[in-house]
């Protein structure tokens, strides 16, 4: 199977898919999308939160078989333990609860759900995850599937007609208008001037 089969144009075909699959009101007036929900409903996926490293670098993982899988044990000092985990079974780092990290958190979210979307042929029958990490990969390959599930994510939490809509409603000066843009959509403010400028809203 090839793992370079998305294209800018099919990745966010698919989020747009995703979004009108759970409910196609979402595409008529700008707001956040409910991305925990598309996980949990439309596709069955089940999020937990641990601490997945001692270190905070892998920020969420998604199991694709059932089995085990190490975790940081950190209230009891414990160090690393394994923990069963089925098939399904999103992993979130529980720093993400922090109400600081919401956009990080649901950007996380819709990473993951995209390796859950198209990366599942890849990953199974391998015993290994999908990992959201904060560092650089080593492979081209899970490089290539990493920027595949960011761009994607872009698309989803931030869809074009909605953000261009939303854009030219809002009535500030740039700085002001991104981060409203940014607290309209639940984004962070750096996700939302990325697309703003794929967009070429901002010059």
């Amino acid at each position: 199977m090839s793992i370079y089969p998305y294209t800018v144009s099919a990745l966010e075909t698919i989020a747009r898919k995703t979004i009108l699959e759970y409910d196609p009101y979402l595409l008529v007036n700008p707001a956040p999308i409910p991305v925990e929900d598309i996980m949990e409903k439309l596709y069955g996926l089940t999020i937990e939160f641990q601490y997945i490293r001692n270190n905070g670098r892998v920020l969420g993982e998604t199991v694709f078989e059932d089995g085990m899988l190490p975790i940081y044990e950190r209230k009891n000092n414990e160090g690393y333990k394994l923990i069963p985990v089925k098939a399904g079974t999103v992993l979130i780092d529980v720093s993400l609860l922090n109400c600081q990290s919401s956009g990080r958190f649901r950007w996380t979210c819709g990473h993951e759900l995209f390796h859950w979307i198209a990366h599942k042929e890849h990953y199974t029958g391998t015993g290994e995850v999908a990992a959201m990490t904060t560092a650089a990969r080593g492979s081209s390959t899970d490089k290539a599937l990493e920027r595949q599930a960011d761009r994607f994510c872009g698309y989803l939490l931030m869809p074009k007609g909605m953000v261009k809509k939303a854009y030219y409603r809002i009535h500030q000066q740039t700085n002001e208008k991104i981060s409203a843009l940014a607290n309209l959509f639940a984004v962070s403010r750096q996700a939302m001037e990325i697309r703003l400028t794929d967009m070429r809203l901002l010059m």
